[in-house]
């Protein structure tokens, strides 16, 4: 069994090569594509997954196995004696002994369109042994040697029970649809862990854009301590203000180390779910290649519901499940119909002289003027019979309960790709209005610290609009982060993850 990305490359990570470390730490530049290739190469949960579909198809190859001929090879020796001892007139009577030598050999199985039960005999008997019995002249010795056998092939079909659906073929069917299920297992972790893996890329970069405002938030906050210092100094400023900057650096350097230790969390998420190997992983410091970019993309209600109905895993899962009761319906009600069976019997004799043995019961076999046959009918059923009944009608009530799973399962992938378009369009429009918001924010900043250099605000009220202006920044980098990982989440709901990355998985 295999998995193709037929559109993904390969990077230096799987091959176990990274860049030479900086300042301790390798950094190894990453696009999305990559980090998903990674992913179905080495995340755990995938390769965990994949032993499914062996099991099961192991499990398939076990359930044919039931149309496998049985081949029997038999030999023995029977000796008898009998007879023998003192007879009404005195005399002696010697005994009489047999040596039966038995070969026999033969192929038995079931075959696989109508639940024939077939069995190819084949057996050959070797006798000899002697006799005595009394005569007017004494004791006369009889001795013989025969060879007798016989060939042919017994014959049992199946009319109603066991005609349409045996035992063979109800594990066959069974094993088909749970290897089926097993592969749709597969795709549905595959699927699960390229989303994943696509949060945790626009989480790593969100994580590291706020890094980045959380440090523009310093700069500020320390430009207007320094400023405010100087101001001090001379007596233009109250040193109360002075402290209120001071206040806003430390809370603005305690913001910055939070941002770095999101980072680090957004590294180690991304880490869990492309790497098999978390100790050589955990020296690497991935950096994203990709930027943030806010792509409309045109929504259709009926199409992605059509898109969900038919490639989510947990309705084909639900489907399967149905399929599976339905066949568990369909052999449950053959089994409660009377056993019919017409049976039969053909083949040929054969025997041997002393002289000839072997060669002359060959000989009849070849010739075929020892034919044989037997047939007829053979018809049973349990007196009421209510065990499979029993079994029947709750093989019914499970496929009626299965139906209404798949019905409900349909009505909430519906809900959630109606939901999730709704949210990819909320954050779609969330992205135009912080980033206006930002820009009020850098302006009405701008024009307060101008007012401040002209003594016609204070320090308070700039503090205040840094921190609008750092929160307006941190709320434009989180409605495009959003807006990808909603759009992420829509695939994810429609069940098109894959065929949006092109990736093309084939199970074999």
């Amino acid at each position: 069994m295999r998995i193709f990305a037929s559109t993904l490359t390969l990077v230096a990570l799987l091959l176990g090569t990274f860049p030479q470390p900086v300042n301790g730490a390798a950094v190894q530049p990453v696009a999305l594509q990559d980090c998903l290739q990674m992913a179905l190469e080495r995340n755990l949960d995938i390769q965990i997954e994949r032993y499914s579909s062996l099991f099961a198809e192991n499990d398939l190859n076990i359930a044919y196995a039931g149309y496998e001929p049985a081949l029997g090879l038999g030999s023995q020796r029977n000796f008898s004696r009998r007879g023998g001892g003192i007879d009404e007139f005195n005399r002696e009577t010697p005994p009489s002994e047999t040596t039966t030598d038995l070969i026999n050999t033969d192929l038995n199985g079931v075959l696989p369109w109508t639940g024939m039960r077939y069995n190819l005999f084949m057996d050959l008997s070797e006798s000899h042994g002697m006799s005595g019995r009394q005569t007017t002249n004494g004791v006369v010795i009889d001795s013989f040697d025969q060879t007798t056998g016989g060939v042919g092939i017994n014959m049992t079909q199946p009319l109603l029970k066991n005609f349409l659906i045996d035992n063979v073929r109800f594990n066959i069917l069974i094993a088909r649809n749970r290897l089926k299920s097993s592969e749709t297992s597969l795709r549905a972790q595959i699927i699960n862990t390229v989303t994943a893996v696509e949060l945790a890329y626009y989480d790593l970069i969100f994580a590291r854009e706020s890094v980045k405002v959380q440090e523009k938030a310093l700069q500020l906050a320390e430009r207007l301590l320094a400023e405010n210092h100087k101001r001090v100094e001379v007596g233009a400023l109250a040193p109360l203000d002075e402290k209120q900057a001071e206040s806003q650096v430390a809370a603005r350097r305690s913001d910055l180390l939070s941002a770095q230790r999101a980072v680090w969390t957004a590294q180690n998420t991304l880490r869990k779910l492309i790497s098999d190997n978390y100790r050589v992983s955990h020296e690497v410091e991935f950096e994203p290649t990709e930027m943030l970019v806010p792509v409309a993309q045109i929504f259709d209600l009926q199409e992605s519901w059509r898109r969900g109905l038919s490639l989510r895993p947990d309705v084909q899962q639900a489907r399967l499940v149905v399929n599976g009761d339905q066949i568990d319906s369909r052999y449950y009600r053959n089994q409660v119909l009377p056993q019919l069976d017409l049976i039969g019997t053909y083949g040929h004799g054969a025997s041997g002289t002393a002289t000839r043995e072997y060669a002359d019961a060959f000989d009849n076999f070849r010739s075929g003027d020892r034919p044989f046959y037997t047939f007829g009918a053979q018809f049973s059923i349990p007196l009421g019979n209510t065990a499979a009944r029993s079994r029947y009608h709750n093989s019914k009530l499970a496929v009626e309960q299965s139906q209404l799973i798949l019905r409900k399962v349909e009505q909430d992938a519906m809900v959630q790709v109606d939901d999730s378009i709704k949210l990819a369009r909320t954050n779609f429009e969330r992205i135009d209005s912080t980033r206006q918001a930002r820009l009020y924010a850098e302006a009405a900043l701008d024009a307060e610290q101008k007012k401040l250099q002209n003594g016609k605000s204070t320090s308070f009220i700039v503090l205040q609009l840094q921190r609008d202006l750092t929160s307006a920044r941190s709320e434009e980098i989180r409605a495009l982060a959003d807006y990808n990982k909603s759009l992420s989440q829509l695939a994810l709901n429609e069940g098109s993850t894959l065929d949006r990355r092109n990736i093309d998985v084939r199970v074999k």
